[in-house]
């Protein structure tokens, strides 16, 4: 029962995004995105370089003194935008039904967006 009404995001793995607000905002270069994380109180996106922490890990038998780790902590869904490769810049999506697929076409030059 709880996957019937689930939600689903316009934003997948692997697609080019721009960060919209927050400390890594920039609306001209694309990044990756590495994971979505559904959630249905606060979805999440990790994005390549962006909102990067630095975790202390403890010693273990690999590594007995320990080390400190730069990693990519997730974002807020919608502080990230699709980018339009062939219009240079962040677009909206509309999704339409092709073949009994939906398939998402970018709004500003309609373009599928693979």
């Amino acid at each position: 029962m709880k996957n019937r009404f689930k939600t689903k995001f316009s934003i997948k793995k692997g697609d080019q995004v721009v960060v919209i607000t927050g400390a890594d905002k920039d609306r001209t270069t694309p990044k990756a995105v590495l994971s979505v994380i559904t959630d249905d109180i606060s979805p999440r996106v990790i994005v390549e370089g962006v909102n990067i922490v630095t975790k202390h890990k403890k010693p273990n038998a690999q590594n007995p003194q320990g080390t400190i780790v730069k990693e990519e902590a997730p974002i807020a869904i919608s502080n990230v935008m699709l980018w339009d490769a062939k219009a240079k810049m962040a677009t909206k999506i509309r999704s339409e039904r092709k073949d009994g697929k939906s398939i998402r076409i970018s709004k500003k030059s309609g373009e599928v967006i693979k």
